[in-house]
């Protein structure tokens, strides 16, 4: 009969026949501790402490800059380049100088900061669900096309995205403020 440790219980295994039978046995944590030894314990207990740890920012998993909300926004995109590839399409969109320019679901071009406003991550993205919404995956903060926020990820209150003006001229996209 061989004990084996599991998490803080272990199972006594045994061979009756063909079937492989085991029933729980209860271990209490230091004999388990013994059991594994001070390297193993220490090893397993390791990422959990680093985990209860933080950093500046909260969030160390996280891709994407933290970054300032463009100001004084002024520029074109020629629509006939490759650069506007994605535009093309209803529910496209492209990342220029910190600002996502789309094409709603509904053909009209828009604009809106690429930096959310709930902690200034460069990660807002056009998705077409819901109608088409301005969206950050950081922490999952929403927001209509017009920057109105659709939800409040933590017990702040949600802020508006900022959006651009555009307007379009002989195939010259221009964003600005």
């Amino acid at each position: 009969m061989n004990t084996v440790p599991l998490g803080i219980r272990a199972y006594d295994y045994s061979v009756s026949n063909v079937f492989l039978v085991y029933t729980p046995k209860a271990m209490k944590r230091k004999e388990f501790l013994r059991s594994i030894g001070a390297g193993a314990a220490f090893a397993l207990t390791f990422p959990c402490v680093q985990g209860c740890s933080s950093n500046d920012d909260g969030d160390s998993d996280v891709e994407g800059e933290v970054k300032e909300v463009p100001n004084n926004v002024d520029f074109t995109v020629d629509l006939s380049s490759a650069e506007a590839a994605n535009l093309a399409s209803n529910g496209g969109f492209i990342l220029k100088n910190d600002v996502v320019v789309a094409r709603n679901l509904e053909g009209e071009i828009i604009a809106a900061s690429q930096i959310c406003s709930h902690q200034g991550y460069d990660q807002v993205r056009f998705q077409s669900i819901d109608g088409g919404i301005f969206y950050c995956d950081v922490h999952g903060s929403r927001f209509e096309q017009d920057g109105t926020p659709l939800n409040s990820v933590d017990a702040t209150p949600a802020k508006a995205l900022k959006v651009y003006m555009v307007e379009e001229s002989d195939g010259i996209l221009r964003i600005f403020e």
